[in-house]
């Protein structure tokens, strides 16, 4: 069951229903891109009814099932059957097949004309621009590479408020960044949380050391937490844990060993309103390469030794930008008084 496909149970009057949501239009993200979607769509359903009849006599349903899949995986640039039985380029498609039988729809609904050429305008500008809202996303996402997880999402989301603000529809905005007063400077990075590692793989008390290995090699990290059903930490396993059963199955047969009888139970953790200093202070003092984030018991993020390097490096390089800022005013000449 797709997420747009969904069965929804209700009940109305005292009487029980089931339904099929079809939620087929994306998101805007401004009013005017939805509205120009919704337009598209329902323009295109009356104009191909029109023009060529119920369309599963033309087409195979593994044709169009190929043609879905590579609409969502590659947006603008894939390729789709269309009742031809020939494949075309999206972009190439909308412009010259879908937008003309859309226009016919909407005319023959008796929208008016000039709705008609505003809204389906902005399908057709967005196509020439090879820029959706995903796209303008992913984009954002990959020039804010580099930025940490917490300033870069908040960057995406002022970008988002501002675009919405501005009315402008989604092919028209520049791309995402973060404010040049923080671009890099380490400003704003004060709680654990702006930085922390959300993307996490785990695993349970029963899992096979095994899984633990494989889970380092694949995220290449050098830290797994381990959680119970709940979503709980109840442990860590580390590098240094998985080197010393290594060391330990070199005297003993390679039996299969569970992730409780090796985990550090009482790991040191951290809140996502921990300071940066006191994160720092209980690396230094603990000796630990990472510091899991709970909140309320559960794992929330985590913070490695990497991460807290890049903090630092990036408070180091602001703090000696504002040394040479004030070397430089301190080592100016005075000013000669006029006569």
């Amino acid at each position: 069951v797709y997420r747009w496909n969904r069965a929804v149970y209700g009940v109305s009057g005292g009487v029980a229903h089931l339904r099929i949501e079809n939620r087929a239009l994306p998101s805007g993200p401004t009013v005017l891109d939805e509205i120009a979607n919704a337009a598209f769509f329902f323009g295109l359903v009356s104009g191909l009814l029109e023009e060529i009849g119920d369309p599963r006599e033309l087409l195979d349903f593994r044709v169009v099932e190929e043609s879905f899949f590579a609409a969502a995986r590659h947006g603008l640039e894939a390729k789709l059957y269309w009742v031809d039985g020939a494949r075309h380029p999206a972009a190439e498609l909308i412009t010259q097949r879908l937008l003309p039988l859309a226009r016919e729809g909407l005319a023959e609904a008796g929208i008016d004309r000039a709705d008609v050429e505003r809204y389906l305008g902005v399908v057709e500008a967005r196509v020439a621009a090879r820029r959706t809202g995903a796209r303008w996303t992913l984009d954002s996402f990959a020039a804010l590479r580099g930025q940490g997880e917490d300033r870069r999402d908040r960057a995406l989301v002022a970008a988002m408020i501002e675009g919405e603000r501005s009315g402008a529809p989604v092919h028209e905005w520049p791309l995402a960044a973060v404010p040049c007063a923080q671009d890099g400077d380490g400003a704003g990075l004060e709680r654990v949380g702006q930085f922390m590692t959300t993307d996490l793989f785990t695993v349970r008390e029963d899992d096979l050391v095994d899984l633990a290995v494989s889970v380092m090699e694949w995220r290449h990290v050098k830290n797994v937490p381990v959680e119970d059903g709940q979503g709980r930490l109840v442990g860590l396993v580390t590098h240094r844990d998985l080197l010393t059963l290594l060391a330990r199955r070199q005297s003993r047969d390679d039996a299969a060993v569970a992730v409780r009888e090796i985990m550090r139970r009482d790991p040191v953790t951290v809140s996502a309103e921990t300071p940066v200093r006191e994160a720092m202070r209980l690396v230094c003092e603990s000796g630990v390469g990472c510091l899991p984030v709970v909140e309320a018991g559960r794992l929330v993020g985590l913070v490695t030794e990497c991460d807290l390097l890049r903090v630092a490096e990036r408070l180091l390089a602001r703090a000696a930008r504002g040394a040479d800022a004030e070397s430089a005013v301190t080592t100016c000449p005075p000013l000669r008084r006029g006569r």
